[in-house]
């Protein structure tokens, strides 16, 4: 049996650029309304729910390919590489956007920002927001690593709750 296995990698690989792309069409969809400045809660749920369902159709297609019988070891394998390649694809968008598409996004969302900010806090003086604005700009190549290790737990998590649900092992006997 194990000759005739299906390859973790290649269902990671595949349905990863499969997440990439669909991130990708979604943050399009975004800046055509306007709205890839925002990082609201609705927003942020549906990219999770994105992942999420490329995850689990990533895992059930594994387990189709695998005779009807997948381990939970598997499962959080698919899930955790799937969201890898992913988050690579997401991040080279990202990149992409910040630096050669929409050079001055970074500006612009943290003018979007500073105006929140402001009126969701009254007593923030401009001092404070620029010393804020200082410590996030010696610190923003961190969003790439954190980004990717966010999207790792999440495809993680995925695959537990896909795994659990479709597990099924071979009898040993």
């Amino acid at each position: 049996m194990e000759e005739n296995q299906p390859k973790i990698g290649k269902f990671s690989w595949t349905y990863g650029i499969i997440l990439g792309v669909v991130g990708i069409i979604f943050n399009v969809m975004l800046m055509m309304a306007g709205m890839h400045y925002e990082q609201t809660l609705p927003i942020q749920l549906i990219g999770i729910s994105l992942l999420a369902v490329v995850v689990l159709f990533a895992i059930s297609q594994f387990k189709k390919a695998n005779g009807g019988f997948l381990k939970l070891s598997e499962a959080l394998k698919i899930g955790a590489a799937t969201a890898v390649v992913g988050a690579i694809i997401g991040l080279v968008y990202y990149f992409l956007l910040t630096n050669v598409i929409e050079p001055d996004f970074m500006d612009k969302a943290g003018e979007i920002a500073k105006v929140k900010a402001f009126k969701d806090n009254p007593s923030l003086t401009q001092e404070q927001w620029d010393q804020g604005m200082e410590m996030q700009k010696k610190f923003a190549y961190l969003a790439y690593p954190f980004i990717l290790i966010i999207q790792t737990i999440l495809g993680l998590i995925a695959g537990l709750i896909g795994g659990l649900i479709m597990k099924k092992e071979q009898s040993t006997y």
